[in-house]
């Protein structure tokens, strides 16, 4: 098995689409978690070509949020669309940061992610309220690389 397969036990990883589905009941905003074994260099780079090619950047609302994940580089990035990107506190990312960071250093990779992508969640419900009309834009399913 790969350390991709092997970072998240299959009810782990429900646990993380719940909490995606349960984000995304009162926003508009769209979430992922992308998992690969290694960016193959800078993981900003390759979390921000991710987030195309998961066709995050096609939004209505320009509010997708990505968490990416390389799990051989032990590193992670948030990224957010323009829409989400101009209405957040200035340290509202680096909080998410710090909150999913202190559960990846105990071992913790599922609540690092349930609590980052709820974290994620309430933020774009904020901004970005759910309305008659509003559908699932994309896949709440953790994609792999």
């Amino acid at each position: 098995m790969s350390k991709v397969e092997d970072f998240l036990t299959e009810s782990e990883e429900q646990e993380v689409v719940d909490a995606i589905r349960k984000a995304e009941l009162k926003t508009s905003g769209e979430i992922r978690v992308h998992l690969e074994k290694t960016s193959k260099g800078d993981a900003y780079k390759r979390a921000l070509e991710v987030f195309h090619l998961l066709k995050m950047d096609n939004t209505k609302e320009q509010n997708g949020v990505l968490i990416y994940v390389a799990v051989e580089d032990k590193a992670f990035v948030i990224c957010g669309d323009k829409g989400i990107n101009d209405v957040v506190p200035t340290d509202f990312w680096n909080s998410t940061k710090d909150i999913i960071q202190s559960h990846f250093k105990a071992g913790n990779f599922k609540q690092g992610l349930v609590d980052g992508v709820l974290k994620a969640g309430k933020e774009l419900e904020t901004h970005f309220p759910w309305q008659h009309g509003d559908v699932n834009e994309l896949s709440n399913d953790i994609s792999k690389g």
